[in-house]
């Protein structure tokens, strides 16, 4: 079903659902000066003129999330706090972000318990998405289009300002009592089909993996790469993280477990007892990042690409290394590795 409403009965949508849902959308951080993803109460809060800064996982996968409590005689897993399920206005790409998550962290073996549990209470409501960021390469990796959502709201509002009437499509059943009442309206959600950034994805096969990673292509990122995970703290579908203890008090054994966020491309994330590091340099790290979005997580899977095509890696680097260049410079890499540096036929 179609509808047409002002932002004043959306405000009050929003009102009745937030009494069962937690209500995340693009929202200007006035404190950090960016947009992210944070909990709304208006309509108008919706950020639609720019992409978020950060992603999309954050409003459900916390950065640092308690996993159990121990004392000296019994361990107490953390409860959720909350007991409303999640609702998030977000992009496709970013839909498509999380579906690549759900395949390492609820597929890849036994589900994930601590990520199974927050992921089983989200919702997605699509922020239609027509027309492509500067950085954006989502219809590369065919990730600009998706279904999984139960509404979508056309929003013409750019940083607060309202114009147009919002157009809603409900798709899911659930979600029609919201919408009683409004006028009905013919509205499909459109897609972005173009985007000024073509990402020629790298066809690896297992036979080339030596050789391609032998490339004196990864050496560049040993002076340029500072080793900061700037590039996976935004990326949707960057899943590393580290798990520790921690103590409240010296020489006491009450305390807690948590798992936090990391990144491939810190220099300590291999490293092991003895301070052996099994990827020294920050090449070697670039290559296993670029091995896992474009060879391992499609090895595993037989599908997608992992990487969503958002930019927002490029966007975030303090060193001006763009993770698109690098890709599509790796394409030509191994095309020339293959025809001898022959130059590419017209």
């Amino acid at each position: 079903m179609g509808y047409q409403i002002d932002y004043e009965a959306m405000d009050r949508i929003l009102e009745q659902l937030a009494k069962d849902y937690q209500i995340f959308a693009p929202k200007w951080d006035r404190q950090k000066k960016n947009v992210r993803y944070g909990i709304i109460r208006s309509i108008a809060e919706v950020v639609t003129g720019r992409q978020t800064d950060f992603s999309i996982k954050e409003a459900f996968y916390p950065i640092s999330q308690v996993m159990l409590y121990f004392r000296a005689d019994n361990v107490e897993e953390e409860e959720l706090k909350d007991p409303r399920k999640i609702l998030i206005l977000c992009r496709p790409c970013d839909i498509n972000s999380i579906r690549r998550l759900d395949k390492i962290f609820l597929e890849n073996g036994a589900p994930d318990y601590f990520y199974a549990r927050l992921r089983e209470k989200v919702v997605f409501a699509l922020l239609e998405c027509r027309k492509s960021f500067e950085d954006c390469f989502c219809v590369s990796m065919q990730s600009n289009i998706t279904g999984d959502y139960a509404f979508a709201l056309r929003l013409d509002n750019r940083d607060g300002i309202t114009a147009a009437p919002i157009l809603v499509q409900v798709a899911d059943a659930a979600f029609e009592e919201y919408f009683a009442g409004a006028e009905a309206a013919d509205f499909q959600p459109e897609f972005v089909t173009e985007n000024k950034k073509i990402m020629h994805a790298p066809e690896i096969s297992r036979a080339d993996l030596k050789e391609i990673s032998d490339l004196e292509y990864w050496k560049q990122f040993d002076d340029r790469c500072i080793g900061c995970g700037g590039c996976n703290t935004v990326c949707g579908t960057c899943s590393c993280f580290d798990t520790s203890d921690v103590l409240y008090a010296e020489g006491k054994s009450d305390g807690e477990r948590r798992r936090v966020w990391s990144s491939c491309m810190i220099p300590t994330f291999t490293e092991t007892a003895g301070g052996v590091r099994a990827r020294k340099t920050p090449g070697a790290n670039m290559r296993f990042k670029v091995f896992h979005k474009f060879y391992d997580f499609r090895a595993r899977f037989g599908e997608d690409n992992m990487c969503v095509g958002c930019g927002r890696c490029d966007m975030r680097c303090p060193k001006d290394i763009s993770f698109f260049d690098t890709v599509n410079g790796l394409t030509e890499e191994i095309r020339k590795m293959k025809t001898g540096g022959e130059p590419e036929s017209k």
